[in-house]
């Protein structure tokens, strides 16, 4: 499938089936997020991969422990893969992800954030070529800002100069795959 077909096609998956994906996949996600763009070639940002799901629900909860619904804007996002902004009763951020990576970035960077979403972005494509379905989500700051999140950044030897920017969920889609909504019109123009 050429390039732009699986963008169309990607979706952000938020329902994953109990079944762990292979530790090769996961190698190749991270290599892909290792090449993504990044300001000046700098290659700042640093993955962490996790194929622990015990572990992985346990950061998803961490994740949600201080969500804000005050600060969400936007709509409804789906019935078949209900995000938190759909069901306050979803207790993990990570919708029960067998697997996760998360994507660091330097501290006062002043590119860190985008850096850290390009990564994201390059591995969700991989991992959907390599028919793993997947979604970013955010909140990683929040997430590792306690105690808890600051013994598990020691554990893994993330460096002291480094901060959480995002995590991408790794799994396999429970249910039907989603379709793809309509485009909404005037989101582009080309100026000559």
């Amino acid at each position: 499938m050429e390039l732009l077909e699986q963008i169309k096609n990607r979706r952000s998956i938020r329902k994953y089936q109990d079944k762990q994906i292979p530790r090769e996949d996961l190698e190749k996600i991270i290599e892909a997020g290792t090449y993504a763009s990044n300001a000046g070639g700098g290659q700042r940002s640093m993955i962490i991969g996790i194929r622990n799901a015990e572990l992985v629900e346990k950061l998803g909860r961490m994740n949600m422990a201080h969500f804000d619904r005050s600060r969400l804007i936007g709509s409804y996002v789906s019935k078949e893969q209900p995000s938190v902004i759909d069901d306050p009763s979803i207790k993990s951020g990570f919708y029960g992800a067998p697997a996760l990576c998360i994507v660091f970035a330097q501290k006062n960077f002043m590119f860190g954030i985008p850096d850290a979403f390009c990564c994201a972005e390059t591995m969700l494509m991989e991992a959907f070529d390599l028919g793993i379905s997947s979604c970013i989500v955010s909140r990683a700051e929040e997430t590792f800002d306690n105690e808890i999140g600051a013994a598990f950044l020691r554990e893994w030897g993330v460096p002291e100069n480094y901060i959480a920017r995002c995590f991408v969920t790794l799994g396999y889609c429970d249910g039907e795959y989603p379709q793809s909504k309509p485009r909404k019109e005037n989101r582009s123009k080309i100026i000559e």
